[in-house]
């Protein structure tokens, strides 16, 4: 890329959230999210296309609305966030499927273990702020399989019921912002 147009969006955490969900007994959903992040998304020139993007969450911020699940979550039975802190996301591709969708694989790691993940990203449109800056927003969805990143831990009821699912839906509603160059 040349310097000349390249340009740097950060993820503004304020109007951004980072989800997921997981089947809970089988029956219910349960939701968290993460309350510490941050991302960039490098492009040359104007085109999203292409684009270089970075995330990271930070394990300790990881809430489901329940404390104890939660401690859970950051324990050695998920994600050890003693040893493994953070969960980062580096594209490898950044390709437009329509006016406004795009296909986003990358290298997703989590608790040391990385796999090539392929989401979806909708593009909800760039606007100026009242205060001048270029905004822009994604809805970026996917679903991953926890145990392929070492999230093991399992459970049954005596019914026979699993009491954690494998499959995780992620659902990040971002809003980016143009850096000053």
């Amino acid at each position: 890329m040349s310097t000349a147009t390249k340009k740097l969006w950060k993820i503004d955490p304020t109007h951004s959230e980072i989800q997921f969900k997981v089947k809970h007994l089988v029956i219910s959903t349960v939701t968290g999210s993460f309350g510490s992040f941050e991302g960039s998304l490098e492009v040359d020139g104007e085109q999203l296309e292409g684009a270089d993007i970075q995330f990271k969450a930070d394990i300790n911020s990881i809430d489901t609305n329940n404390e104890d699940r939660d401690e859970h979550l950051k324990s050695d039975d998920f994600f050890n966030a003693e040893e493994y802190p953070k969960l980062a996301f580096s594209s490898t591709a950044f390709e437009k499927k329509g006016s406004d969708t795009y296909r986003l694989i990358g290298d997703l790691t989590i608790r040391g273990n990385t796999k090539t993940v392929e989401l979806e990203a909708v593009h909800g449109g760039t606007v100026q702020d009242p205060y001048g800056q270029t905004k822009a927003g994604f809805e970026i969805t996917g679903t991953i399989n926890r145990k392929e990143f070492g999230l093991e831990w399992d459970a049954v009821t005596e019914a026979g019921n699993i009491v954690v699912g494998e499959e995780i839906k992620l659902q990040l509603n971002v809003q980016i912002v143009e850096q000053e160059g």
